[in-house]
């Protein structure tokens, strides 16, 4: 049976991928803050064109979903490699901002 899959072990795994390949170097905040620019882009790029209905139907091609999970997949890559090297905890900051905008737009 396989462990089950958490961010702390994800951040691991991408951590010991990038020190074998010794990219480590590469890994400042603006370098991967550029690369999660470029990830996202190529994400929108795939919605680009698509009527909103078009959008919300992307995951029935097979291609378009492979497509589209891989490109969520290197956001949230670069996404969590960024805040290793920045040493934040992403669970933490995404909980702590739903509080914030819960105080800032209250539901009606």
């Amino acid at each position: 049976m396989t462990e089950p899959l958490d961010v702390a072990k994800l951040q691991r795994r991408l951590a010991d991928f990038a020190a074998a390949r010794d990219w480590q170097p590469y890994h400042t905040p603006k370098n991967l803050v550029a690369a999660l620019s470029v990830e996202a882009s190529e994400l929108v790029e795939i919605f680009q064109w698509l009527t909103p209905e078009e959008s919300t139907r992307v995951m029935d091609d097979p291609d378009s979903a492979h497509r589209v999970t891989d490109e969520i997949a290197d956001v949230l890559a670069y996404l969590l490699q960024l805040c290793e090297v920045l040493d934040v905890d992403p669970l933490t900051a995404l909980d702590a901002k739903i509080d914030r905008n819960e105080r800032r737009f209250p539901a009606p």
